[in-house]
């Protein structure tokens, strides 16, 4: 098997397996739109990394973080409600990321960023993820409890003496980090969806939410072999390729429910 199929099927598995489970604490606090606000900073911080010439990963996952602390902060001064601070954020990363590209010289491609190229995934990209994997697996096994209690009972968190505050934050940057190294994966216009459609795919057949974190985990596995598999033999792109994969495995899970209820 060709090298480049190695790298793109571990890239693929390894950011499946995590998106998974922090999917799930996405799916439960209903953050869709934080997925899609992070995937816009990213283009911002590409445009930082050309202006200052540094790694481009490196940049990006700054860009990431930087957003998500941005907002934490704004949502603890309220005043505006989450929804219109996730649009004003988005719109103006991305729109000062065009902008900033556009004084540089350097000649990017945008598509690949825009829409993933998991077949030019290279060894370098790959250590990036799986390092970033490990590191956000480690922190949200050692919190899992901790972060299921503030998503799920804010107000017993509250109680038992939690920093609801910082354990927010916590899971904002370990999203924030998943979301800047999947850029190769699936691209940055449709991370979001590996991280919704997997969790939204296993919640009907899941009783508890570590079980749910599995089956999404597994769910995004299989989209990412399949959607790999498609780019191969039909010479489709790959990141959306991955993306109608984990759509046929929601529209099936549908149908299944829907076939055990009747």
């Amino acid at each position: 098997m060709a090298d480049f199929i190695i790298r793109a099927l571990l890239a693929g598995l390894m950011v499946a397996i995590i998106a998974g489970p922090l999917g799930c604490f996405v799916v439960w606090r209903r953050m869709s739109y934080f997925g899609d606000t992070l995937a816009h900073s990213a283009l911002f911080g590409i445009a930082l990394g050309l202006i200052l010439d540094i790694s481009l990963q490196l940049s990006v996952i700054v860009a990431c973080m930087l957003l998500a602390v941005a907002l934490v902060m704004m949502e603890n001064r309220r005043g505006l409600s989450t929804d219109t601070i996730l649009g004003i954020l988005a719109h103006s990363s991305l729109a000062l990321g065009l902008v900033m590209i556009s004084f540089t010289d350097n000649q990017i491609n945008l598509m690949a960023y825009l829409f993933g190229d998991l077949l030019t995934v290279s060894w370098n990209d790959l250590i990036w993820i799986g390092v970033s994997v490990c590191i956000v697996l480690g922190v949200l096994f050692a919190n899992w409890n901790r972060l299921l209690t503030i998503t799920l009972h804010q107000e017993l968190a509250q109680v038992e003496g939690l920093n609801v505050t910082r354990l927010r934050l916590l899971l904002m940057l370990l999203i924030a980090l998943i979301v800047a190294v999947s850029m190769k994966v699936v691209g940055v216009l449709l991370i979001t969806s590996l991280l919704i459609i997997p969790p939204a795919c296993a919640r009907a057949f899941s009783k508890t939410p570590e079980s749910m974190s599995v089956m999404a985990s597994i769910v995004g596995c299989i989209a990412v072999c399949g959607g790999l598999a498609a780019s191969w033999f039909w010479d489709t792109p790959t990141g959306p390729s991955i993306v109608v994969m984990t759509s046929l495995l929601f529209i099936f899970s549908r149908v299944a429910v829907s076939g055990e209820k009747g």
